[in-house]
């Protein structure tokens, strides 16, 4: 969610705000119907005003969350842009399961929208349409059409840095939510462990600390009937395999190889990456991995693993944090009222991290390439350049990111944004009121516009207090190959990742075998591990010179 979704946060701007972000000229000049560019060239006469005197049309194709509408047209974020602008969108959905798979049908096929919104496209997608023109540079719009985001870029030239792909262009506008710095960032570690601290209570037991007292609990779960009614359906331990969240892969931290499975927006490197004293290693050849996934399979032959594990989505993972009587024991989540509902978030505390546990600090940045394209269909890329900064305004970040005010936010009295109480399920709600896929909020918004809201400032609190004094001290960040090291990563990386992840799910559903990890770890390398690790280390090189230039 992209990465991630998965963010809970706060912020956004009142309807007035709009007339300030619309532009930064005044007056309402008219732009769009009769002002296409031959060759989508920017014509530097037009001076996009809005709102427009005559309604436009863009017709643009976006990204959605699995609960938001299928015509964003529905959403009173997409009503007060269209008011603000004159400009109305013909929106084409995606639900995002299906987004790849359609995107990539659409280009092949040429039948483009003028604007992929949020297109989360990868980075070698980024320079392969960039080169055959699919998609068209946009430094020159941000310079002359997109005063927001230029203004960003000036302030803070690393974000810059981030969509600036090697050849100098940029193709992609940034997205995302910077909460919190370093360690600290709200998602540094996604993957949280709670227990039901009832059936604790019920069965005279402690909180784990040690991954073998944790096996017990599990244990006991499984066969002391700590819900009391007589039938052996408690879950001892449920998650999501493989998924940007709740993935066990935050328990392979007990044998000293956290094991890392969420692709930041940036697709470009793989997963299972580890960095320690400058040295990139792919997780899911060491000796603790092998170690992890072995005990793994023991649990899961003793029934302590919900062996729906491995296929659910999280939408039924929710269901069964939410059954009559409770039959979950423990899980991993980003925030726990997703899976259990707020009247259960008091007896579903975190468990901390075992003694001696290596705990993840999740590879990329909380900000990245995913954000919105512009395509060779649009008839004035000038105004659709400029439709898109209307998002660069900070508290109109918010409001598409999160929610407009009035459905997410109200202000306080200081005139700041919050989160409106009333709120019962953030996490589900976000989704049918955010268009999502747009904008930067840097940590300084949140600090000038709007603070996190509660649940973002305890999970803040708790990564701080709880995780971070086991955590990794390095990670793997954001980095923008080469072109030819795009090409090399395209060819290796989908059939290496591919196949570790479904030896990952083997192993740990039937254990594995000297030989078998050996001829595991023998086909690993014949498909260029160690190339594309190469890769992955080189580009790291390059990034911890920069720092010091």
């Amino acid at each position: 969610m992209n990465k991630q979704a998965a963010g809970l946060l706060a912020v956004v701007m009142a309807v007035s705000v709009f007339a300030t972000a619309c532009n930064s000229n005044n007056g309402n000049g008219n732009a769009g119907t009769n002002t296409e560019n031959s060759g989508n060239q920017v014509d530097d006469s037009v001076s996009i005003q809005f709102p427009l005197k005559e309604k436009t049309t863009l017709k643009v194709v976006a990204r959605r969350a699995p609960l938001a509408p299928s015509d964003y047209n529905e959403m009173t974020m997409a009503k007060k842009l269209e008011e603000a602008s004159n400009v109305h969108i013909d929106w084409d959905t995606i639900v995002e399961t299906d987004y790849n798979e359609k995107k990539n049908l659409l280009i092949a096929s040429g039948d483009l929208p003028e604007m992929f919104f949020g297109a989360n496209f990868t980075d070698t997608e980024l320079m392969k349409y960039g080169a055959d023109g699919t998609i068209i540079p946009l430094n020159d719009l941000i310079d002359k059409h997109m005063p927001n985001l230029k203004a960003l870029f000036d302030k803070r030239p690393d974000i810059k840095a981030i969509v600036t792909a090697p050849d100098g262009n940029i193709y992609s506008l940034p997205a995302g939510e910077e909460l919190g710095t370093g360690q600290e960032d709200i998602g540094s570690n996604p993957d949280f462990l709670y227990i039901n601290q009832d059936w604790l209570k019920k069965l005279g037991l402690n909180m784990p600390t040690t991954l073998q007292e944790y096996h017990d609990v599990l244990l006991a779960f499984k066969t002391k009937d700590p819900n009391g009614n007589g039938k052996a359906d408690e879950i001892p331990l449920s998650f999501v395999n493989a998924f940007w969240t709740g993935d066990i892969g935050y328990l392979f931290g007990a044998f000293g190889v956290p094991d890392k499975t969420y692709q930041p927006a940036n697709n470009a490197y793989a997963e299972h990456l580890n960095v320690d004293n400058g040295k990139v290693s792919y997780a899911a050849v060491q000796d603790g991995y092998k170690e992890a996934v072995t005990e793994i399979a023991k649990w899961v032959k003793e029934g302590l693993i919900d062996q729906e594990s491995f296929t659910q989505e999280y939408t039924q993972y929710y269901a069964k944090g939410k059954t009559e009587p409770e039959t979950l024991g423990s899980f991993l989540w980003w925030d726990r009222t997703d899976v259990v509902g707020p009247e259960r978030d008091e007896h579903y505390p975190i468990v901390p991290p075992f003694k001696d546990m290596v705990v993840k600090w999740n590879s990329g940045s909380a900000l990245s390439r995913g954000g919105s394209v512009i395509t060779k269909e649009a008839k004035n890329p000038a105004l659709v350049a400029a439709w898109l900064d209307l998002i660069y305004k900070p508290e109109t970040t918010a409001e598409v990111r999160w929610g407009p005010i009035g459905e997410w936010f109200e202000k306080s009295a200081d005139g700041k944004l919050v989160q409106k109480s009333d709120i019962s399920n953030p996490g589900e709600f976000r989704q049918t009121v955010s268009l999502g896929g747009g904008g930067v909020f840097t940590g300084e918004d949140f600090t000038n516009i709007a603070p996190p809201e509660a649940r973002a400032q305890q999970r803040m609190d708790d990564i701080k207090n709880i995780f971070v004094p086991q955590m990794q001290k390095e990670k793997y960040p954001n980095i923008f190959f080469t072109e030819e090291e795009l090409k090399t990563i395209d060819k290796l990386k989908p059939e290496i990742q591919t196949y570790t992840n479904s030896m990952r799910a083997k192993f740990m559903l039937k254990g594995v075998s000297d030989s078998e990890w050996n001829d595991y770890l023998a086909s690993l390398k014949d498909m260029g591990l160690e190339d594309l690790m190469k890769i992955y280390q080189d580009g790291y090189d390059r990034y911890l010179a920069a720092q010091k230039q």
